[in-house]
C-alpha cells in the first residue's frame, strides 16, 4: 500500500446488503454462514493477484500468501496488512474459534487457526463467497 491512510468504514442497512449480494454471499458475509468445503470458486485458484472483500472490495489477501491447506477453503498465512481484518472470539457450535471479519465493512470472512505454515503459523480459512479476486 502506497500510503498509510485510515480506512473509510462502509455502513449499509440489511436491505442494502441484500440488494448488493447474492443469497449465498449474504448468508456467509452478513449472517456468519459457511460455504460447503471444496465448493467455493476460489479454493483452487492459483492465479497471481489480490483477494478483495466480496462486500466492499477492500483488499484482504494476496496470492503470494495463499497456500494449499487441504481444508476445502482458500487459505492464507497472512492478510495484506494487519488492519485489513478484525479477529473476534467465536464460541458458536460449542467450539472456541477466532472469527475473521473485514475491517472495512464487518463482513464475515471465515476463521483463523494456529496450524498454518511459517513464518506466521496461521491459517486464515476464508469462504470463497466472501472474496472477490483481481488477477495481476
Amino acid at each position: 500500500m502506497a500510503e498509510a491512510t485510515k480506512t473509510q468504514k462502509v455502513h449499509k442497512t440489511e436491505a442494502e446488503w441484500r440488494e448488493l449480494l447474492t443469497p449465498e454471499q449474504f448468508h456467509v458475509m452478513r449472517e456468519g454462514g459457511t460455504e460447503r468445503a471444496f465448493t467455493g470458486a476460489l479454493v483452487n485458484n492459483h492465479e497471481d493477484g489480490i483477494y478483495h472483500c466480496g462486500s466492499c472490495n477492500a483488499p484482504l489477501f494476496t496470492s503470494d500468501k495463499k497456500f494449499e491447506s487441504g481444508s476445502g477453503w482458500p487459505s492464507f498465512w497472512n492478510p495484506v496488512s494487519p488492519d485489513a481484518i478484525v479477529s473476534l472470539e467465536d464460541s458458536s457450535y460449542g467450539m472456541r474459534r477466532v472469527e475473521v471479519q473485514c475491517a472495512t465493512c464487518g463482513a464475515h470472512l471465515g476463521h483463523v487457526f494456529p496450524d498454518g505454515p511459517k513464518p506466521t503459523g496461521l491459517r486464515y480459512c476464508i469462504n470463497s463467497a466472501s472474496l472477490g479476486f483481481e488477477k495481476k
